[in-house]
Protein backbone atom coordinates (compact mmCIF):
# COMPACT_ATOMS: atom_id res chain seq x y z
CA UNK A 1 0.00 0.00 0.00
CA UNK A 2 0.96 3.97 -0.28
CA UNK A 3 0.71 4.23 3.42
CA UNK A 4 3.93 1.38 3.52
CA UNK A 5 7.04 3.93 3.38
CA UNK A 6 10.71 3.38 2.18
CA UNK A 7 13.66 4.57 4.93
CA UNK A 8 13.00 8.71 4.74
CA UNK A 9 16.56 8.90 3.70
CA UNK A 10 15.80 7.12 0.59
CA UNK A 11 13.56 10.04 -0.94
CA UNK A 12 15.05 13.13 -2.17
CA UNK A 13 12.45 15.29 -0.36
CA UNK A 14 15.65 17.89 0.28
CA UNK A 15 16.04 18.25 -3.52
CA UNK A 16 11.65 18.83 -3.69
CA UNK A 17 12.02 21.48 -1.51
CA UNK A 18 15.38 23.03 -3.19
CA UNK A 19 13.37 22.87 -6.03
CA UNK A 20 10.23 24.53 -4.92
CA UNK A 21 11.91 27.17 -2.52
CA UNK A 22 14.11 28.45 -5.54
CA UNK A 23 10.75 28.98 -7.44
CA UNK A 24 9.26 30.77 -4.29
CA UNK A 25 12.42 32.76 -4.09
CA UNK A 26 12.71 33.97 -7.75
CA UNK A 27 8.95 34.55 -8.24
CA UNK A 28 8.81 36.57 -4.72
CA UNK A 29 11.67 38.84 -6.31
CA UNK A 30 10.86 39.09 -9.72
CA UNK A 31 7.39 40.78 -8.97
CA UNK A 32 8.76 44.47 -7.75
CA UNK A 33 10.41 44.60 -11.62
CA UNK A 34 7.84 42.90 -13.60
CA UNK A 35 4.88 45.32 -11.47
CA UNK A 36 7.14 47.73 -12.73
CA UNK A 37 7.27 46.97 -16.59
CA UNK A 38 3.75 46.14 -16.36
CA UNK A 39 2.67 49.48 -15.11
CA UNK A 40 4.99 51.00 -17.93
CA UNK A 41 3.65 49.09 -20.85
CA UNK A 42 -0.12 49.24 -20.03
CA UNK A 43 -0.61 45.71 -18.75
CA UNK A 44 -2.83 46.72 -16.00
CA UNK A 45 -6.59 46.04 -14.72
CA UNK A 46 -8.58 49.20 -14.96
CA UNK A 47 -11.32 48.76 -12.73
CA UNK A 48 -14.97 47.27 -14.17
CA UNK A 49 -18.72 47.00 -13.03
CA UNK A 50 -17.93 43.23 -12.26
CA UNK A 51 -14.65 43.57 -10.35
CA UNK A 52 -14.03 44.35 -7.04
CA UNK A 53 -11.12 46.03 -7.01
CA UNK A 54 -11.79 50.00 -7.19
CA UNK A 55 -7.79 50.88 -8.46
CA UNK A 56 -5.91 50.07 -11.03
CA UNK A 57 -3.40 47.46 -10.59
CA UNK A 58 -0.93 45.95 -12.61
CA UNK A 59 -1.08 42.72 -14.20
CA UNK A 60 1.71 40.44 -15.21
CA UNK A 61 2.05 38.64 -11.80
CA UNK A 62 2.43 35.22 -14.15
CA UNK A 63 5.37 36.80 -16.14
CA UNK A 64 7.55 36.25 -12.48
CA UNK A 65 5.85 33.05 -11.73
CA UNK A 66 6.71 31.54 -14.43
CA UNK A 67 10.06 32.70 -14.19
CA UNK A 68 10.43 31.20 -10.96
CA UNK A 69 9.02 27.88 -12.62
CA UNK A 70 11.99 27.96 -14.70
CA UNK A 71 14.32 28.68 -11.77
CA UNK A 72 12.73 25.53 -9.97
CA UNK A 73 13.29 23.14 -12.91
CA UNK A 74 17.07 25.03 -13.66
CA UNK A 75 17.61 23.73 -10.19
CA UNK A 76 16.54 20.61 -10.01
CA UNK A 77 18.58 19.40 -13.12
CA UNK A 78 21.43 20.42 -10.99
CA UNK A 79 20.55 18.00 -8.33
CA UNK A 80 21.91 14.29 -8.74
CA UNK A 81 18.60 12.39 -7.84
CA UNK A 82 16.00 15.30 -9.80
CA UNK A 83 18.63 14.79 -12.88
CA UNK A 84 17.96 11.71 -13.62
CA UNK A 85 14.28 12.07 -14.38
CA UNK A 86 15.06 14.59 -16.69
CA UNK A 87 16.74 11.14 -18.53
CA UNK A 88 13.98 9.22 -18.49
CA UNK A 89 11.69 11.00 -20.82
CA UNK A 90 10.67 14.64 -23.09
CA UNK A 91 7.79 14.95 -20.81
CA UNK A 92 9.34 18.25 -18.83
CA UNK A 93 10.33 19.38 -22.33
CA UNK A 94 6.91 19.58 -23.72
CA UNK A 95 5.77 20.75 -20.48
CA UNK A 96 8.11 23.98 -20.52
CA UNK A 97 7.18 24.54 -23.78
CA UNK A 98 3.53 24.45 -22.85
CA UNK A 99 4.22 26.88 -19.89
CA UNK A 100 5.93 29.32 -22.24
CA UNK A 101 3.43 29.22 -25.35
CA UNK A 102 0.05 29.87 -22.77
CA UNK A 103 2.02 32.36 -20.35
CA UNK A 104 2.29 34.46 -24.08
CA UNK A 105 -0.94 34.17 -25.18
CA UNK A 106 -1.87 35.41 -21.60
CA UNK A 107 0.80 38.00 -21.25
CA UNK A 108 -0.83 39.29 -24.34
CA UNK A 109 -4.05 39.17 -23.55
CA UNK A 110 -3.17 40.81 -20.04
CA UNK A 111 -2.09 44.21 -22.29
CA UNK A 112 -4.69 43.57 -25.24
CA UNK A 113 -7.56 41.85 -24.63
CA UNK A 114 -7.51 39.01 -26.69
CA UNK A 115 -11.00 37.15 -28.20
CA UNK A 116 -11.96 33.89 -26.11
CA UNK A 117 -11.03 32.18 -29.62
CA UNK A 118 -8.02 33.06 -29.49
CA UNK A 119 -7.76 32.25 -26.22
CA UNK A 120 -8.60 29.04 -26.89
CA UNK A 121 -6.58 28.07 -29.66
CA UNK A 122 -3.73 29.13 -27.44
CA UNK A 123 -4.75 26.66 -24.53
CA UNK A 124 -5.12 23.56 -27.27
CA UNK A 125 -1.88 24.34 -29.03
CA UNK A 126 -0.13 24.41 -25.26
CA UNK A 127 -2.25 21.13 -24.64
CA UNK A 128 -1.38 19.82 -27.67
CA UNK A 129 2.24 20.30 -27.20
CA UNK A 130 1.99 18.56 -23.81
CA UNK A 131 1.00 15.41 -25.86
CA UNK A 132 3.63 15.43 -28.63
CA UNK A 133 6.53 15.00 -25.90
CA UNK A 134 4.50 12.09 -23.65
CA UNK A 135 2.08 13.94 -21.75
CA UNK A 136 -1.10 12.43 -22.11
CA UNK A 137 -3.37 10.38 -20.09
CA UNK A 138 -2.72 6.51 -21.10
CA UNK A 139 -4.94 4.68 -18.84
CA UNK A 140 -8.22 4.75 -16.98
CA UNK A 141 -9.58 2.76 -14.27
CA UNK A 142 -12.20 -0.07 -15.54
CA UNK A 143 -15.05 0.52 -12.99
CA UNK A 144 -17.11 -2.80 -13.37
CA UNK A 145 -13.61 -5.53 -13.83
CA UNK A 146 -11.41 -4.23 -12.20
CA UNK A 147 -7.82 -3.27 -13.17
CA UNK A 148 -7.26 -0.48 -15.50
CA UNK A 149 -8.49 0.06 -19.44
CA UNK A 150 -5.72 1.02 -21.86
CA UNK A 151 -6.34 4.05 -23.91
CA UNK A 152 -5.26 4.60 -27.46
CA UNK A 153 -2.77 7.74 -28.47
CA UNK A 154 -5.51 9.39 -30.75
CA UNK A 155 -8.27 8.68 -26.99
CA UNK A 156 -5.45 9.90 -24.90
CA UNK A 157 -4.61 12.88 -26.74
CA UNK A 158 -7.85 13.92 -26.67
CA UNK A 159 -8.76 13.57 -23.06
CA UNK A 160 -5.69 15.15 -21.85
CA UNK A 161 -6.33 17.92 -24.22
CA UNK A 162 -10.01 18.75 -22.62
CA UNK A 163 -9.37 18.04 -19.43
CA UNK A 164 -6.04 20.66 -19.73
CA UNK A 165 -8.19 23.29 -21.42
CA UNK A 166 -10.83 22.71 -18.53
CA UNK A 167 -8.92 22.74 -15.46
CA UNK A 168 -6.72 25.88 -17.24
CA UNK A 169 -9.91 28.00 -17.91
CA UNK A 170 -11.48 27.18 -14.71
CA UNK A 171 -8.60 28.70 -12.80
CA UNK A 172 -8.71 31.78 -15.24
CA UNK A 173 -12.34 32.00 -14.10
CA UNK A 174 -11.71 31.53 -10.34
CA UNK A 175 -9.24 34.74 -10.30
CA UNK A 176 -11.33 37.08 -8.89
CA UNK A 177 -10.56 38.13 -5.61
CA UNK A 178 -6.95 39.59 -4.31
CA UNK A 179 -4.48 36.22 -3.43
CA UNK A 180 -7.36 33.73 -4.32
CA UNK A 181 -5.85 31.69 -7.59
CA UNK A 182 -2.87 31.88 -5.88
CA UNK A 183 -4.25 30.48 -2.63
CA UNK A 184 -6.38 28.01 -4.50
CA UNK A 185 -3.00 27.27 -6.59
CA UNK A 186 -0.84 26.49 -3.57
CA UNK A 187 -3.63 24.46 -1.66
CA UNK A 188 -4.25 22.39 -4.83
CA UNK A 189 -0.28 21.81 -6.03
CA UNK A 190 0.86 20.97 -2.14
CA UNK A 191 -2.16 18.04 -2.61
CA UNK A 192 -0.85 17.21 -5.49
CA UNK A 193 2.83 17.20 -4.11
CA UNK A 194 1.58 15.13 -1.44
CA UNK A 195 0.11 12.45 -3.53
CA UNK A 196 3.24 12.31 -6.17
CA UNK A 197 5.32 11.91 -3.34
CA UNK A 198 2.78 8.78 -2.34
CA UNK A 199 3.81 7.58 -5.78
CA UNK A 200 7.31 7.95 -5.83
CA UNK A 201 7.59 5.57 -2.28
CA UNK A 202 4.90 3.25 -4.28
CA UNK A 203 7.30 2.87 -7.56
CA UNK A 204 9.99 1.79 -4.96
CA UNK A 205 11.79 5.66 -5.51
CA UNK A 206 11.91 5.33 -9.48
CA UNK A 207 13.24 8.06 -10.69
CA UNK A 208 10.70 7.60 -13.38
CA UNK A 209 8.15 9.04 -10.98
CA UNK A 210 10.21 11.99 -10.07
CA UNK A 211 9.17 14.17 -12.76
CA UNK A 212 4.77 14.65 -11.87
CA UNK A 213 6.22 15.50 -8.17
CA UNK A 214 8.98 17.89 -9.31
CA UNK A 215 6.24 20.29 -11.27
CA UNK A 216 3.80 19.89 -8.14
CA UNK A 217 6.76 21.37 -5.99
CA UNK A 218 7.92 23.90 -8.00
CA UNK A 219 4.38 25.45 -8.68
CA UNK A 220 3.44 25.55 -5.36
CA UNK A 221 6.61 27.40 -4.82
CA UNK A 222 5.84 29.70 -7.35
CA UNK A 223 2.00 30.53 -5.74
CA UNK A 224 3.80 30.96 -2.47
CA UNK A 225 6.07 33.40 -3.91
CA UNK A 226 3.78 35.02 -5.51
CA UNK A 227 0.97 35.25 -2.40
CA UNK A 228 2.53 38.16 -0.38
CA UNK A 229 2.09 40.07 -3.33
CA UNK A 230 -1.03 39.38 -4.61
CA UNK A 231 -3.06 39.19 -0.86
CA UNK A 232 -5.07 41.80 0.07
CA UNK A 233 -4.67 44.45 -0.92
CA UNK A 234 -3.12 43.35 -3.77
CA UNK A 235 -0.32 44.92 -5.22
CA UNK A 236 -0.07 42.86 -8.60
CA UNK A 237 -2.21 40.72 -10.63
CA UNK A 238 -1.27 37.57 -11.70
CA UNK A 239 -3.93 37.85 -14.85
CA UNK A 240 -4.05 35.11 -17.60
CA UNK A 241 -0.86 34.42 -17.90
CA UNK A 242 -0.77 33.32 -13.84
CA UNK A 243 -3.84 31.40 -13.68
CA UNK A 244 -3.55 29.80 -16.77
CA UNK A 245 -0.21 28.74 -15.82
CA UNK A 246 -1.19 27.69 -12.96
CA UNK A 247 -4.00 25.24 -14.38
CA UNK A 248 -1.80 24.05 -17.22
CA UNK A 249 0.69 22.89 -14.27
CA UNK A 250 -1.63 21.01 -12.78
CA UNK A 251 -3.13 19.48 -15.69
CA UNK A 252 0.55 18.26 -16.39
CA UNK A 253 1.31 16.82 -12.57
CA UNK A 254 -2.04 14.99 -12.48
CA UNK A 255 -1.66 13.92 -16.14
CA UNK A 256 1.66 12.24 -15.85
CA UNK A 257 0.64 10.72 -11.96
CA UNK A 258 -1.88 8.71 -13.70
CA UNK A 259 0.62 6.69 -15.82
CA UNK A 260 2.79 5.83 -12.56
CA UNK A 261 0.28 4.24 -11.15
CA UNK A 262 1.96 0.63 -12.36
CA UNK A 263 2.00 -1.40 -8.81
CA UNK A 264 -2.00 -1.88 -8.72
CA UNK A 265 -3.18 -4.03 -5.42
CA UNK A 266 -5.44 -6.66 -6.45
CA UNK A 267 -8.95 -7.53 -5.77
CA UNK A 268 -10.48 -4.24 -7.04
CA UNK A 269 -8.62 -2.02 -4.72
CA UNK A 270 -10.46 0.64 -6.91
CA UNK A 271 -9.48 3.58 -4.45
CA UNK A 272 -6.24 3.56 -5.68
CA UNK A 273 -7.14 2.51 -9.15
CA UNK A 274 -9.26 5.82 -9.45
CA UNK A 275 -6.59 7.45 -7.18
CA UNK A 276 -5.40 9.90 -10.10
CA UNK A 277 -9.03 11.06 -11.09
CA UNK A 278 -9.79 11.49 -7.37
CA UNK A 279 -6.82 13.94 -6.31
CA UNK A 280 -7.59 15.66 -9.85
CA UNK A 281 -11.05 16.09 -9.19
CA UNK A 282 -10.89 17.35 -5.75
CA UNK A 283 -8.13 20.13 -6.10
CA UNK A 284 -9.94 21.91 -8.52
CA UNK A 285 -13.64 21.35 -7.47
CA UNK A 286 -14.13 24.97 -6.32
CA UNK A 287 -12.87 25.83 -9.84
CA UNK A 288 -14.05 24.04 -12.02
CA UNK A 289 -17.63 24.31 -10.27
CA UNK A 290 -17.37 27.76 -10.80
CA UNK A 291 -16.83 27.44 -13.98
CA UNK A 292 -19.73 24.66 -14.70
CA UNK A 293 -22.18 27.19 -13.07
CA UNK A 294 -20.53 29.85 -14.89
CA UNK A 295 -21.53 28.09 -18.12
CA UNK A 296 -25.03 27.11 -17.34
CA UNK A 297 -25.73 30.07 -16.13
CA UNK A 298 -24.54 32.37 -18.83
CA UNK A 299 -25.97 29.58 -21.72
CA UNK A 300 -29.60 30.14 -19.98
CA UNK A 301 -29.32 33.36 -20.44
CA UNK A 302 -28.56 33.64 -24.00
CA UNK A 303 -24.80 34.82 -23.47
CA UNK A 304 -21.56 33.62 -24.22
CA UNK A 305 -20.25 31.07 -21.96
CA UNK A 306 -17.14 33.15 -22.40
CA UNK A 307 -19.39 36.56 -21.24
CA UNK A 308 -18.21 38.29 -18.04
CA UNK A 309 -20.24 38.26 -14.95
CA UNK A 310 -20.42 39.21 -11.52
CA UNK A 311 -21.89 35.96 -10.21
CA UNK A 312 -18.80 33.62 -9.28
CA UNK A 313 -18.82 32.27 -6.10
CA UNK A 314 -16.34 34.49 -4.45
CA UNK A 315 -19.09 37.72 -5.55
CA UNK A 316 -21.96 35.50 -3.75
CA UNK A 317 -19.85 35.23 -0.94
CA UNK A 318 -19.43 39.10 -1.16
CA UNK A 319 -23.04 39.33 -1.37
CA UNK A 320 -24.03 37.17 1.94
CA UNK A 321 -22.03 39.43 4.00
CA UNK A 322 -18.15 38.16 4.27
CA UNK A 323 -15.14 40.86 3.62
CA UNK A 324 -12.80 39.70 0.34
CA UNK A 325 -10.10 37.92 2.97
CA UNK A 326 -12.54 35.68 4.57
CA UNK A 327 -14.61 34.66 1.72
CA UNK A 328 -10.90 34.14 -0.07
CA UNK A 329 -9.88 32.32 3.16
CA UNK A 330 -13.31 29.82 3.20
CA UNK A 331 -12.33 29.22 -0.22
CA UNK A 332 -9.07 28.16 1.01
CA UNK A 333 -10.61 26.16 3.79
CA UNK A 334 -13.51 24.47 1.40
CA UNK A 335 -10.24 23.72 -1.15
CA UNK A 336 -7.76 21.94 1.43
CA UNK A 337 -10.52 19.78 3.11
CA UNK A 338 -11.38 18.38 -0.57
CA UNK A 339 -7.94 18.23 -1.68
CA UNK A 340 -5.94 16.80 1.06
CA UNK A 341 -8.84 14.91 2.28
CA UNK A 342 -8.55 12.99 -1.31
CA UNK A 343 -4.85 12.59 -1.34
CA UNK A 344 -5.39 11.09 2.37
CA UNK A 345 -8.29 8.77 1.10
CA UNK A 346 -5.20 7.31 -1.25
CA UNK A 347 -2.62 7.39 1.37
CA UNK A 348 -3.67 6.23 4.23
CA UNK A 349 -5.43 2.58 4.76
CA UNK A 350 -8.80 3.50 6.59
CA UNK A 351 -10.68 5.15 4.40
CA UNK A 352 -13.46 5.74 7.42
CA UNK A 353 -10.79 7.71 9.53
CA UNK A 354 -10.36 10.18 6.50
CA UNK A 355 -14.02 10.32 5.53
CA UNK A 356 -14.99 11.10 8.97
CA UNK A 357 -12.11 13.95 9.36
CA UNK A 358 -13.28 15.12 6.16
CA UNK A 359 -17.03 15.27 6.99
CA UNK A 360 -15.48 17.53 10.01
CA UNK A 361 -13.99 19.80 7.58
CA UNK A 362 -17.09 19.92 5.53
CA UNK A 363 -19.31 21.08 8.46
CA UNK A 364 -17.20 23.47 9.77
CA UNK A 365 -16.64 25.23 6.34
CA UNK A 366 -20.73 25.55 5.61
CA UNK A 367 -21.07 27.03 9.15
CA UNK A 368 -18.42 29.27 8.72
CA UNK A 369 -19.33 30.39 4.96
CA UNK A 370 -23.45 30.94 6.43
CA UNK A 371 -22.35 33.18 9.45
CA UNK A 372 -22.93 36.09 7.93
CA UNK A 373 -26.19 34.81 6.31
CA UNK A 374 -27.51 34.26 9.44
CA UNK A 375 -26.67 37.11 11.48
CA UNK A 376 -28.80 38.85 8.58
CA UNK A 377 -31.65 36.53 9.64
Amino acid sequence: MLAQALPAQILPIKEYLLAGVTAAVVTFLLVGPVRVLALQVGAVAWPRGRDVHVTPTARWGGLAMLAGVLAGIAMAYQLPAMRLAFAYSEEMVGVVLASLILVLVGALDDRYELDALTKLAGQTTAAGVMTLFGVQWTVLPDVFLGGQVGLGREQGVLLTVLLTVALVNAMNFVDGLDGLAAGIGLIAAGATALFTMGLVLRNGNDPFVFTPALIAFVLAGACLGFLPHNFNPARIFMGDSGSMLIGLLLAAATTMASGRLTDVTTGGDLLALFAPLIVLAAVVFIPVLDLLMAVVRRTRAGRSPFAPDKMHLHHRLLEIGHSQRRAVLLIYLWAGVLAFGAVALALIDDPFVVLWAVGVGLVVAVLASSVPRARMR
